[in-house]
């Protein structure tokens, strides 16, 4: 088969598998109805506020930092019959965190059994009587423990990024393959795709509010994020693993590990992903690891679209979270508004409790954040069987970043079909505590 085909045939594949994943998810209420007059119209969405009753769904969590202590909450908090029966991670304080605060927060106390500390521990997790596999590890292990739930024939959710180089991006891909196979339930961790105020703005761009989507912008730009110094008495390994936000093999670099959220927005009210990407960034204040502070990336995508993409992790400096996008007839913040060309509201979300009246900028709180209502959908998905699986989007998404990324440390345009092909693999060869072969080298491009 030609590449230009086999290109072809896997973008196919991802539209008609994010549709089908969308409309699994969220039922029929998010179709849109055809008027008289040849044009679409929104049909309001609706929303559970907690996962449909059913067999009970035992859960185990792998990864229990801040993160993975939340998802467990967030899935505990779902619904009715839903259980935290295991736990895993490298680290026992970490994993006795976790377990403290599920029992002294929710009642949950996890046997001595099923706690599993080590490289290892996932499998154990995985091979326990568990229905779903919460994956919050740094992004690093993601494929091999997705692949390892997927053929233990485990419902998943997994948080994003869901790799950091593109040998695991096209991993999480085959595997998401199995699992749709398997009539296995993946959702993973990019939760605007199951926010509500996203969501039904996503229904007005997709009837056609903006005309079509013919530029874009997205941001993260915040203060400087979390990091941990090395301690007496760690090796290589711990002092990474404590400290995994700020080292590329292990996080991605932010403009993956975090700026994800907003260019996969962008990518999902597009339709489709970017297929190069010329970036650039530097390093000023980071105290630990080799990652960048900012990144600047002009995205383009097949039709000739650009999207320009800024992240920043540096304290002092201005701070921005949103995605716009522009069309032919209008524009969005993606978000919770649509204007028109010259600027007017002509459409906003109403939060609970607002007055449906008032048309200045939205400022209410969700009925359920959306770190739970994915997990609603995941629940939903597999109690009542229809289609979910939200990997392959979630590792193009990733595929973007690192894309933008290669691009940034070498000074290179990067294309999509590069990554594809790329054998380009992180990491240090041995996965074990001790010495690791990796430095902290911060790169410079035009090398």
């Amino acid at each position: 088969m030609e590449k230009d085909q086999t290109l072809s045939n896997r973008r196919d594949f991802i539209k008609g598998a994010a549709a089908t994943a969308a409309l699994g998810a969220l039922g029929t209420g998010f179709l849109l109805k055809s008027c008289g007059d040849g044009k679409a119209r929104v049909v309001a969405p609706t929303f559970l506020d907690k996962a449909p009753d059913g067999r009970l769904l035992k859960a185990g969590l792998i990864g229990c930092g801040s993160r993975g202590t939340g998802a467990a909450f967030n899935y505990l908090d779902a619904g009715s019959g839903l259980e935290i029966t295991a736990l895993a991670d490298v680290f026992w304080d970490k994993l006795d965190s976790c377990r403290r605060q599920l029992k002294n927060n929710r009642g949950v106390e996890v046997a001595d059994e099923k706690c599993f500390v080590g490289f290892d521990a996932y499998q154990q997790v995985i091979e326990s009587d568990v229905d779903v596999v919460l994956l919050a590890a740094p992004p690093f292990f993601r494929p091999t423990h997705f692949d390892a739930a997927v053929r233990a024939r485990k419902h998943v959710f997994m948080e994003k990024p869901v790799a950091v180089d593109p040998v695991g991006s096209r991993a999480i891909m085959a595997s998401a393959r199995m699992a749709d196979t398997a009539n296995l339930k993946v959702v993973a961790g990019t939760q605007r795709r199951h926010q509500r105020d996203y969501l039904t703005t996503y229904e007005h761009i997709k009837s056609g509010a903006i005309g079509d989507i013919v530029a874009a912008n997205c941001y993260w730009n915040q203060s400087q994020l979390w990091h941990v110094k090395r301690q007496p008495g760690w090796d290589d390994m711990e002092a990474m693993l404590r400290d995994w936000v700020n080292w590329t093999w292990l996080a991605g670099d932010h403009i993956i590990e975090q700026h994800i959220h907003n260019f996969d927005v962008v990518s999902w009210f597009k339709g489709s992903h970017p297929v190069k990407a010329v970036s650039f960034g530097a390093r000023h204040r980071r105290p630990t690891g080799d990652q960048y502070d900012f990144f600047s990336t002009d995205f383009v995508y097949e039709d000739g679209m650009h999207l320009h993409s800024m992240c920043r992790q540096i304290d002092g400096c201005a701070n921005k979270v949103e995605e716009l996008i522009t069309g032919t007839e209008g524009r969005s913040n993606c978000m919770n508004r649509v204007e028109d060309l010259e600027g007017n509201t002509i459409w906003q979300y109403q939060y609970p409790g607002e007055d449906p009246d008032d048309i200045g900028l939205a400022s209410g709180a969700l009925a359920v954040n959306p770190y739970e209502q994915e997990i609603i959908h995941l629940v939903a998905a597999i109690r009542d069987d229809t289609p979910l699986n939200e990997a392959e989007e979630c590792a193009m998404s990733t595929l973007a970043g690192i894309m933008a990324r290669i691009s940034a440390y070498t000074g290179r345009e990067v294309t999509m079909e590069e990554m594809m092909n790329s054998s380009l693999r992180l990491g240090p060869e041995k996965i074990a505590f001790g010495d690791v072969d990796i430095k902290a080298v911060v790169p410079v491009p035009g090398n």
